[in-house]
């Protein structure tokens, strides 16, 4: 894959600033004892989370990334696109694998495509 992705899909900034203010307002509490001091780790690794995952476009493929870990993806791999009933998009594999992209919405499928230099087209309808 190349280093830097043509599109990066994210969640909202607004998750980040809310594990933020989350981790702020847990500060007093834990502050009491060390034994709340784990109490931090909650926000923590969310506004980690909200952070680092989503889905990288490169014209090479995708890169899923999650709190841990990440999922590359060739375009040749992927065989279909498959909105859920909430319009999150998974992507179905040759190995028949079910990977869902996080952050890509039937919204924004479009603009994930044409950064990766995809055509976009539907399946053909029953007559």
């Amino acid at each position: 894959m190349s280093r830097k992705p043509v599109l990066r899909v994210r969640r909202s900034g607004a998750l980040v600033l809310a594990a933020f203010i989350a981790f702020v307002g847990t500060v007093p509490f834990a502050g009491v004892t060390w034994q709340l001091a784990p109490l931090l780790l909650i926000p923590l690794a969310v506004m980690v989370w909200a952070w680092r995952a989503g889905t990288d476009v490169f014209p090479e493929g995708l890169k899923v990334r999650a709190l841990f870990g990440s999922t590359t993806l060739t375009w040749p791999q992927i065989t279909a696109f498959a909105p859920d009933e909430r319009n999150r998009i998974s992507v179905r594999t040759n190995d028949n694998r079910v990977v869902p992209l996080t952050a890509v919405t039937t919204d924004n499928l479009p603009a994930v495509l044409a950064a990766g230099g995809q055509e976009v087209s539907s399946p053909p309808e029953d007559q």
